[in-house]
């Protein structure tokens, strides 16, 4: 993939620092300026795919120089709707990576020992360490997304009584903000994707869970309560997209109606951003060579 196509897809859906980005602009089944590929008989699923497999090929490099030069970690935070395709996403794009570098987790309700301590306690825990790539499968942005359209779930978390209007909602993106800069001020690329799904799509994919026996397992009744909150939900990501979107954290609304171009957008933004870390394997000293020079003449005698 080239550096210009993968600065024109960071332009075409990076959000801005400071920015007041509105979903109802974003266009879910966008097609990801696969168009803008060289011109070709192809389909842009077809062309979708192919920058999946060149991402893909690229990231396996890129993650190889990453554990070797041991100065950088990449933290990806996938957020969106139920069915908006964030399982397969991770699948499909990190499926070249070695296993030994990247870690994935996905974050359930609290336990007692979570609500034990602050929102973003349990998160601090799984932050890749230099030389691996984390993801995460929903994330701490649960707290200003779910809490948020739920407010009765504050309770549970058994914070000191207050008022929970603007205020704590700022203070609450604030926090998110400073462990972010902290993160990213010590080494960790961080890349957050939005999968910005249609109502309409959604309503599709649900129904497909439904009416395909292989996909049953997949269907939750709580996915239709959740759907009730569609609204609320636009919203309450509205306000996390401009409250959070940093320069050292930015946001990337991936239009998610059509899955094979969210997929190849998002490896093409992670791989091409690792490649612009300008990442070199380790310089070998004279020291080094002479210690390489003496184990290959004790390997060549040992017959």
């Amino acid at each position: 993939m080239s550096k210009q196509h993968h600065y024109r897809l960071i332009k075409r859906y990076q959000v801005p620092p400071g920015s007041r980005i509105r979903l109802g602009d974003r266009d879910p089944a966008d097609s990801g300026g696969m168009e803008l590929l060289p011109s070709g008989p192809e389909s842009v699923k077809a062309r979708a795919l192919e920058l999946l497999q060149t991402s893909r090929e690229e990231l396996a490099r890129a993650q190889e120089l990453l554990w070797a030069s041991d100065t950088h970690a990449v933290l990806v935070i996938v957020q969106g709707m139920d069915a908006s395709g964030k399982d397969g996403t991770i699948k499909h794009v990190m499926s070249g990576v070695s296993p030994q570098g990247c870690e994935v987790h996905s974050f359930s309700t609290p336990n007692e020992q979570e609500r034990d301590h602050s929102f973003l306690w349990r998160y601090g825990l799984h932050v890749p360490a230099r030389g691996r790539i984390g993801l995460f499968n929903r994330s701490y942005y649960e707290d200003v997304l779910i809490v948020k359209v739920h407010p009765e779930l504050l309770a549970a978390q058994r914070r000191p009584p207050g008022r929970r209007g603007a205020r704590f909602w700022r203070e609450r993106y604030q926090d998110i903000n400073a462990f972010e800069r902290h993160l990213a001020c010590n080494g960790t690329v961080i890349l957050k994707f939005f999968l910005n799904i249609s109502k309409a799509e959604q309503q599709r994919r649900l129904l497909q869970r439904i009416d395909t026996r292989d996909k049953h397992w997949k269907f939750s009744t709580a996915d239709l309560e959740e759907r009730r909150y569609w609204s609320q939900y636009m919203r309450a990501y509205q306000d996390m997209l401009r409250a959070t979107s940093t320069h050292w954290a930015p946001w990337h609304v991936i239009p998610a109606d059509h899955k094979h171009v969210a997929r190849a957008s998002i490896a093409a933004i992670l791989s091409g951003t690792i490649r612009s870390l300008g990442l070199k394997l380790p310089m070998v000293t004279p020291a080094d060579e002479r210690k390489l020079a003496l184990a290959r003449r004790r390997l060549l005698a040992d017959t």
